[in-house]
């Protein structure tokens, strides 16, 4: 340790090469949205929660139509017992319901994600023959978590203003969806998969007529077979005509309702019976078992899964930035408000304006009236006709938690930095070492979060508390070195060279400094072993404590020497030059002062910025003086101690005591007979004991609001109990 520091005080060339390293690196890999110029960014994976959730996989399997409990005989139970030989499996749970099967296989912690994967993916590809019903395909759910939901969204139409407007149904929203939107967003880096939620999934409906079969001897099963023939396309031969070669091809994929009208069953009589003859052919809604509902109306739109090991927030970056490029090519369409304006007044205005074909079959012809309205400013408009845009409007976005959760530790950051510059200002009196021990906060937290980056250690609100609980003991590794840097300049001969003096301070408190934070990182250490869900809490915050631990004894052995020999200078023995660098420090702690109240405002933002200076000025001030008075008076104290040692160790006894109770509560320690007393009653009353809980609350400024209904309710009865609470919650500012 002493030839480190001898090798950094007197090679600072090493010493700054290393320290712009150490900068870059940590600007390229630190979890904030910064812009770093020409270095290349890689930061952190950021959210704002740990994800608490167990290592588990998820097989899906449809059978549409059976009932739950032919679903678990027939595809549950077989696939459950499959599974269970797969290695490293530690729980397998399953769910079914109506037309849908759930497999969670639970996997030892230690057991890698994508190698958990494909050993299920081996396995449902080994099952044996006929293990599940025809047609039934279990597929592996997609790479993601339970925390993976990260950004929801609803398309709705908007006008030119970007006021919502009506003009789409819920189905052709879906459509828009499903076909256009999901594929897009599915591009996006990050994402695992992006579900569709709400609407109605437009089909094809074939109402079979009973008596119709009856009449034309026509069974249901020739039906069925007819439209699943009408819908495919055949190849052919090719054929080799004047030297060009030609592909036949039989095409027969269905385009509109006639397609499948016209599709023949059979022929009786050399007469054809027609799809259309024996059933009513029509578009209808599919059905679902499940909706979304935006204040109280039915809605359309999609849920954003962000994929496993991915960077919650660079994932949402991404997906903001498929939208802004989908904006352009989601569809518009013309809208006609009927309650303004009625049908003749319509057809006046067309023909005045000349409007081509601006009624087809008796109803306006949208593409004419949008392609009308592209040509005329918006202001000739009249008041009865505007245009509607599908648009996507997220109602559920992450990142803005993510960033409040990185701004807790900018302003924690800042904040002590200025509080640490106030503190060495006031109680040391040298302005140099506090912008020296202040540097070294940033500098501590940039090499952690480079440590993060290669240890894999994920940045969220529990991981970054550990930062900010580890600020103050960086802090107090510089206040160390430096105090003492100072008092052995002050006191050293003016014939001794500086480097020398500063050598000798420094290795005096180092291997002292190492030991305390080499402490504080070993009693950490039960952390590290915590498993299962209070691991995968708490662990995060001891890795990043500790690396930001590690972090201030590098920065201070290597990092403060070679700064402090080119910035302390001798201490001056001449009182106006003592005067004159008082002065300059209170000055310097009072404009530090205004800048921490700007920043904090204590007494909140409704108070005068002057009244909240003058409260940072007697909180600060009102500290440090009892901390001046404590080192004047900890002489007499401390000897009266020592003097009187029963009578003074009786004080920590008690405090001890009543900590006991305060934390155990009265009913826990007070025997039987006592606490049937009117004492024993006070006691249990003063002192119940503390609560527990295992996780802290996060408070996000948001409601999740979960209402629930009765297990046997229909998908209609839900969804009005939905809609009537949400347009009730709405009306509440």
């Amino acid at each position: 340790m002493n030839r480190l520091i001898h090798f950094c005080l007197h090679q600072k060339l090493v010493v700054l090469l290393l320290l712009i390293l150490l900068l870059g690196w940590g600007v390229k890999v630190a979890p904030f949205d910064w812009d770093a110029g020409p270095i290349e960014r890689d930061p952190v994976p950021v959210d704002a929660i740990p994800d608490l959730g167990d290592n588990q996989q998820i097989v899906f399997t449809e059978y549409p139509g059976r009932s739950p409990q032919d679903v678990e005989d027939q595809i549950t139970y077989p696939l459950t017992v499959s599974l269970l030989g797969i290695p490293n499996v530690r729980e397998v749970r399953s769910f079914s319901m109506f037309g849908y099967s759930y497999v969670y296989l639970i996997f030892e912690e230690d057991v890698e994600f994508y190698w958990s994967r494909s050993r299920v993916l081996e396995k449902l590809n080994s099952l044996p023959a006929n293990l599940l019903p025809d047609g039934v395909t279990p597929s592996l759910g997609p790479d993601a978590t339970g925390l993976g939901q990260v950004y929801w969204y609803v398309l709705e139409g908007r006008d030119p203003d970007g006021e919502p407007i009506g003009g789409w149904d819920v189905d052709e929203l879906r459509s828009i969806q499903d076909w256009q939107v999901r594929y897009a967003l599915l591009s996006a880096g990050g994402v695992a998969e992006v579900a569709s939620v709400g609407g109605f999934v437009k089909q094809y409906q074939v109402e079979v007529d009973p008596n119709a079969l009856r009449a034309h001897d026509v069974h249901l099963p020739m039906v069925a077979d007819a439209v699943r023939k009408a819908n495919q396309e055949i190849g052919a031969r090719n054929l080799a005509i004047n030297g060009v070669e030609y592909i036949l091809r039989g095409t027969g994929y269905i385009e509109r309702l006639e397609d499948l009208r016209d599709a023949v069953v059979t022929v009786r009589d050399n007469v054809p019976i027609t799809v259309g003859d024996v059933a009513t052919v029509q578009l209808g809604p599919a059905m679902r078992r499940g909706a979304l509902d935006l204040n109280g109306a039915d809605a359309a739109g999609g849920v954003v899964v962000s994929r496993f090991g991915a960077n919650p927030m660079e994932a949402i970056t991404n997906v903001k930035a498929k939208v802004a490029e989908l904006a352009d090519a989601l569809p518009i369409r013309a809208v006609i408000d009927w309650e303004r304006v009625d049908r003749e007044s319509v057809r006046a205005f067309a023909e005045l304006q000349q409007i081509e074909d601006a009624f087809v079959d008796g109803e306006p012809n949208a593409d004419a009236w949008l392609e009308w309205t592209r040509k005329v400013d918006r202001g000739d408009w009249p008041e009865w006709l505007n245009t509607s845009k599908v648009t996507i409007q997220p109602f559920y976005d992450r990142s803005g938690l993510i960033d409040e959760t990185l701004n807790t530790l900018n302003e924690a950051l800042f904040q002590q930095v200025l509080v640490t510059i106030i503190v060495v200002l006031i109680m040391v009196l040298h302005l140099r070492s506090s912008l020296l021990i202040s540097a070294m906060l940033p500098l501590a937290v940039l090499v952690t979060f480079i440590a993060m980056k290669q240890f894999g250690v994920d940045a969220n609100i529990v991981a970054l508390s550990g930062i900010a609980i580890a600020i103050g003991t960086v802090v107090d590794v510089g206040i160390v070195l430096t105090e003492n840097v100072l008092k052995h300049l002050h006191e050293a001969p003016p014939e001794k060279s500086r480097a020398a003096v500063i050598y000798e301070a420094v290795t005096e408190v180092a291997s002292a400094v190492t030991t305390s934070v080499a402490t504080t990182v070993v009693s950490f250490l039960p952390v590290f072993s915590m498993t299962g869900e209070a691991g995968r809490l708490f662990r995060p915050l001891a890795f990043t404590k500790t690396f930001a631990l590690i972090a201030s004894i590098i920065v201070a052995l290597t990092i403060i020497p070679p700064l402090a020999h080119l910035l302390f200078k001798r201490e001056w023995k001449f009182a106006p030059k003592r005067r004159a660098s008082l002065l300059i420090n209170v000055a310097f702690a009072l404009a530090v002062v205004w800048g921490l109240a700007r920043d904090w405002m204590p007494l909140g933002l409704d108070r005068a910025v002057l009244s909240n200076i003058l409260f940072v000025i007697l909180l600060i001030g009102g500290l440090l003086t009892l901390f001046r008075i404590f080192e004047k008076v900890y002489g007499p104290v401390l000897a009266w101690c020592l003097r009187n040692k029963a009578l003074f160790l009786s004080v920590p006894v008690v405090f001890l005591v009543i900590a006991v109770f305060v934390w155990l509560g009265a009913p826990r320690i007070l025997p039987e007979s006592i606490r049937d007393t009117r004492i024993g009653a006070d006691l249990e009353e003063k002192f119940p004991g503390l609560g527990r809980e295992f996780r802290p609350s996060l408070d996000e400024g948001s409601f999740l609001f979960m209402p629930t209904v009765s297990p046997h309710a229909s998908i209609e009865e839900a969804i009005d109990a939905l809609r009537t609470l949400d347009a009730a919650i709405a009306t509440v500012p």
